[in-house]
């Protein structure tokens, strides 16, 4: 039997965490132990107004389960100001669940800068912002678990979430990243490509199957994700429907060219195939082992 997964003593921050994915996500933490700041701006999911209730309404229903939350109603672009009443309250920071997202919806010849700055700041910078608050205290302690949110519409594209889609995969670079430089301060970092039927999904799932995307499908990878028994890092997930895959990045054996003769576009023409031949694909773990190739075929004409 798997050792039991406990976050006694751990405070975790979820953000977006008044309703769907996140409401979900800090009501699980909040069963297995953890003491959760549930941070909800209470907008709509085009990023318009806030309202504290969604955040209260989360925590209260945290309490009565017999759980420990605390509510935060700052946007996520005041990050520090989430990580801050974190500390204030429970003393610090372990775990860091990225989850507040909006949708604005466009094609990419209507969209207007709005509709692309205001999808990057919640996203993106919004993100970096409450997890670059936290680094430094999850670095001094030697242990922090930070979970971003990423999307199948970052990963595969998707009509008319060209901004969305960008925000998403952008996420993904982050997580890569900081696995990297967390990994000796024991900071594991890693992402999740949801599938759930929430409010943001409402009216461009088929209602039968949006019946039964339940969030609450979705929390228990997180969980586990941001828990201490997790060695998993930079790894990226696609979860929903009670199912949950692992993604990876392959690359074609592709084709060498003589870096001294050189080569022009008609060589690249007559290679095509074999550059786009993913039989025998290889999959690079990180940037290092994805030079080998190109280094391999410098040292075969170049000895």
């Amino acid at each position: 039997m798997s050792e039991a997964v406990r976050f006694e003593d751990k405070v975790v921050i979820v953000t977006g965490a008044g309703g769907g994915l996140g409401r979900a996500h800090a009501l699980l933490f909040a069963k297995h132990g953890a003491k959760v700041v549930v941070n909800d701006l209470g907008g709509s999911t085009h990023g318009e107004g806030a309202n504290a209730s969604a955040a209260d309404r989360v925590v209260a229903e945290i309490r009565e389960a017999g759980g420990t939350a605390v509510a935060n109603h700052d946007s996520v672009t005041d990050g520090e100001k989430i990580v801050q009443n974190a500390l204030d309250t429970f003393g610090r920071i372990d775990v860091v669940v990225n989850n507040a997202g909006i949708l604005r919806d466009k094609t990419f010849h209507k969209m207007e800068d709005a509709d692309w700055e205001l999808v990057y700041q919640v996203h993106v910078e919004g993100a970096y912002k409450v997890t670059r608050a936290a680094w430094p205290h999850l670095r001094e302690q030697n242990y922090g678990r930070v979970i971003f949110t990423s999307s199948t519409s970052g990963i595969y594209g998707n009509f008319g979430q060209s901004n969305y889609g960008m925000a998403k995969l952008g996420l993904y670079g982050l997580t890569r990243t900081l696995a990297i430089e967390g990994r000796k301060n024991n900071i594991f970092v890693n992402a999740i490509a949801p599938t759930g039927g929430t409010r943001m999904t409402e009216g461009l799932i088929p209602q039968q199957v949006f019946e039964q995307l339940k969030p609450e499908l979705v929390s228990p990878l997180v969980v586990y994700l941001g828990s201490e028994n997790c060695q998993e890092t930079a790894g990226l997930f696609e979860v929903g429907g009670g199912w949950i895959g692992k993604v990876r990045w392959e690359r074609s054996n592709g084709a060498g060219f003589d870096p001294k003769v050189g080569f022009d576009a008609e060589d690249v023409a007559a290679q095509w195939q074999q550059i786009c031949d993913f039989e025998g694909a290889s999959h690079p773990a990180d940037g290092m082992q994805a030079m080998q190739a190109m280094l391999a075929n410098l040292q075969k004409y170049t000895g």
